[in-house]
C-alpha cells in the first residue's frame, strides 16, 4: 500500500492550481460528451487517471477519504435530483420504481453474484458484494444521456424515481455484506433491517421536507441568496438525521429534496440553479477523485472478469429484474427492453466499492478494479447506443411534439410569476394565435421575442417555432397557466378538446 506525501503549503498551492485547471477542463469537456453521446463521467474519470500515478504522477490512495467525500457528493447529487424532479410527472411511475428499487435490486444482486461465483471464481461473500455494488443505477449517468432522447413520461418517470430510490437499499446491502463475516445474520434479519432503515429514512425525509417547506414559505429571509443555502442545509440535515436514527440517509435526503422542489418556495429558480451548480462540482470532483484512486496498470488483470460480470449484469440480471418488478404494472415489452438497457452505472457503484476496501474485506481491491472496469466499458457501450435503441423500439420520435421549456421567477410584491416560455422545433404551439392559448383569467402574454427583436403581441399574433414568450400569471392561476402552455405545446390549439396523446 503506497503512502500519500505530506500536505505542505507549497503542495496545497500546487493542488489548488491543478484542481482549478481540472475543473475548467472538465467544464469544457461537457460539450464534447454531449456531442458524442458519452456520459460525462467517462471524461472525468479519464482526467483522474491522466493526472494519477500512471499519468502525471499525482499520488493518492486514501480509500477512506474517497468514501467520505463520495458520500458527501452523492448527498449533493441526490439533492439536485430531488429538487429538479416534478412530482406530478413521476407520481404515476413511483409504485413501479419503488418495486424496481427493492425487488429488482434483490434479483439483480442474486443473479450477478451467482455469475461472479461460478464464472469468475470469487467466493460467496465477494460475489454478493460484487452483485450489490453494481446493482444501483446512477442518476447522473442516466440523465446525461436521456436529456437528448425524448421518451414517454411513463419511462422517464420510472428511470428518474428508480435512480433516486435505489441508492438506499444498495448501500445497506453493501455495508451488511462487508460485515457478514462478523455479524453472521440470517437473510430474514437482513431483510428486516433493510425495511426498517428504509422506513426510518422515509419518515425523516417527509418530516424534514414538510417542516422545511412550511418554514421557508412563511419566513421572509433578508436576501434571496439565503434560500438556496437554507434548502441545501435542510437536505443535509435530512441525511444526517436519517443516518443518526439508523435509517437510510440517502432516502431521507432524496425525499426531502423532492418535497422542497415541488413546494411553493420563494426564488425556486435560484434554488435549483444553485443546486445544479453544486451537483456539477460534486460530480466532477467525485469522478476525478475515483480516477485518482485507481491503479491503471492493475486493471488489465481484471479486464475479462469485468467483461463477464458486466455481461451477466447487463444481459441477464437487469432484464430479469425489470421483468419481475414490472409484471404487476403491465408495461409493454418495448418499454421493458428500454428500461433494461437504460440501467446505466456510474459513480455510485465505484463509491460503494470503497466500502469493503475500507472495511478490509478479503478481495476488496479486486472488487474495486472489476467494478471500475465494468463501469467504464459498459457505460461507453450503453450510453451512445441508448438513443439508437429508443428509435428502433419506436419510443423516441424526433417529429413528435416537444414540451415547451418553462422557467419561473416570483414577483414578490404582485403575488405573481413571470414565465419564460421557449417554443422548440416540433412544438404544436407553432401556428397558434395568442388568443387561442385560452389561458385562465389572471394571465397574459406580455412580450414575444422573435429573431432577436421583441414586440407586444396582439390577440391575433401567430406564434412560431423559436419564439420566446414572457407570460405574467397571478399566484392562484400559475400552475394552471403552466399546464395549459404545456398542453398546447403538445396538442396544439385543440388541446383540452381532444383526448391526450397516449404516448405523452
Amino acid at each position: 500500500m503506497r503512502e500519500d506525501p505530506p500536505l505542505t503549503v507549497d503542495r496545497l498551492n500546487q493542488l489548488l492550481l491543478l484542481s482549478t485547471l481540472v475543473l475548467l477542463f472538465a467544464v469544457a469537456a461537457v460539450k464534447l460528451s454531449s456531442r458524442s453521446g458519452l456520459p460525462s463521467l467517462l471524461v472525468y474519470l479519464g482526467i483522474g487517471i491522466a493526472i494519477g500515478q500512471d499519468g502525471l504522477g499525482l499520488q493518492f490512495s486514501n480509500a477512506e477519504l474517497t468514501q467520505t467525500l463520495g458520500y458527501a457528493a452523492l448527498v449533493v447529487i441526490l439533492t439536485e435530483g430531488g429538487l429538479s424532479t416534478k412530482w406530478r410527472e413521476i407520481r404515476p411511475s413511483v409504485p413501479a420504481a419503488a418495486v424496481l428499487s427493492t425487488v429488482g435490486v434483490g434479483v439483480s444482486v442474486m443473479v450477478t453474484a451467482t455469475a461472479a461465483h461460478y464464472l469468475v471464481g470469487l467466493n460467496w461473500q465477494t460475489s454478493l458484494l460484487m452483485g450489490a455494488v453494481v446493482s444501483s443505477t446512477d442518476a447522473a449517468a442516466v440523465f446525461s444521456v436521456l436529456r437528448s432522447v425524448p421518451l414517454p413520461k411513463r419511462l422517464t418517470g420510472v428511470l428518474e424515481a428508480e435512480s433516486g430510490f435505489n441508492d438506499a437499499p444498495v448501500v445497506i446491502l453493501v455495508v451488511s455484506f462487508s460485515t457478514l463475516h462478523v455479524s453472521g445474520s440470517n437473510w430474514y434479519v437482513l431483510v428486516g433491517e433493510i425495511v426498517l432503515e428504509l422506513f426510518i429514512g422515509l419518515v425523516v425525509g417527509l418530516v424534514v421536507g414538510r417542516l422545511g417547506a412550511l418554514g421557508l414559505g412563511r419566513v421572509a429571509l433578508p436576501a434571496s441568496g439565503l434560500y438556496p443555502i437554507a434548502v441545501m442545509a435542510l437536505c443535509v440535515l435530512a441525511y444526517a438525521g436519517g443516518a443518526i436514527a439508523h435509517g437510510s440517509g440517502f432516502l431521507a435526503v432524496y425525499v426531502t429534496a423532492l418535497l422542497l422542489g415541488n413546494a411553493r418556495l420563494p426564488h425556486r429558480p435560484a434554488v435549483r440553479g444553485f443546486a445544479d451548480g453544486l451537483a456539477w462540482i460534486a460530480q466532477i470532483g467525485l469522478f476525478v477523485l475515483l480516477g485518482l484512486l485507481v491503479t491503471p496498470h492493475d486493471l488489465l488483470e481484471d479486464f475479462w472478469p469485468a467483461i463477464i460480470v458486466g455481461l451477466a449484469l447487463t444481459a441477464v440480471a437487469r432484464p430479469l429484474s425489470v421483468l419481475c418488478s414490472l409484471l404487476p404494472f403491465a408495461y409493454r415489452w418495448r418499454d421493458q427492453a428500454l428500461l433494461s438497457w437504460a440501467g446505466l452505472r456510474g459513480a455510485v457503484p465505484i463509491v460503494l466499492a470503497t466500502i469493503p476496501r475500507v472495511a478490509d474485506v478479503e478481495g476488496s481491491e479486486r472488487i474495486f478494479n472489476i467494478v471500475f472496469m465494468l463501469v467504464i466499458i459498459y457505460t461507453a457501450v450503453q450510453g451512445p447506443t441508448l438513443p439508437w435503441l429508443a428509435r428502433k423500439l419506436r419510443l423516441s420520435d424526433s417529429d413528435e411534439p416537444m414540451d415547451v421549456d418553462i422557467e419561473s421567477a416570483p414577483l414578490e410584491r404582485l403575488r405573481g410569476h413571470l414565465l419564460s416560455v421557449a417554443i422548440p422545433d416540433h412544438s404544436r404551439m407553432h401556428g397558434v394565435e395568442v388568443a387561442e392559448l385560452r389561458m385562465p383569467p389572471g394571465a397574459a402574454v406580455t412580450l414575444v421575442v422573435r429573431d432577436g427583436s421583441s414586440f407586444v403581441p396582439l390577440p391575433t399574433t401567430m406564434l412560431q417555432h423559436g419564439d420566446e414568450l414572457l407570460v405574467v400569471a397571478t399566484d392562484p392561476v400559475r400552475d394552471a397557466v403552466e399546464q395549459r402552455l404545456l398542453d398546447v405545446g403538445r396538442g396544439g390549439k385543440l388541446a383540452g378538446w381532444l383526448k391526450p396523446n397516449p404516448r405523452a
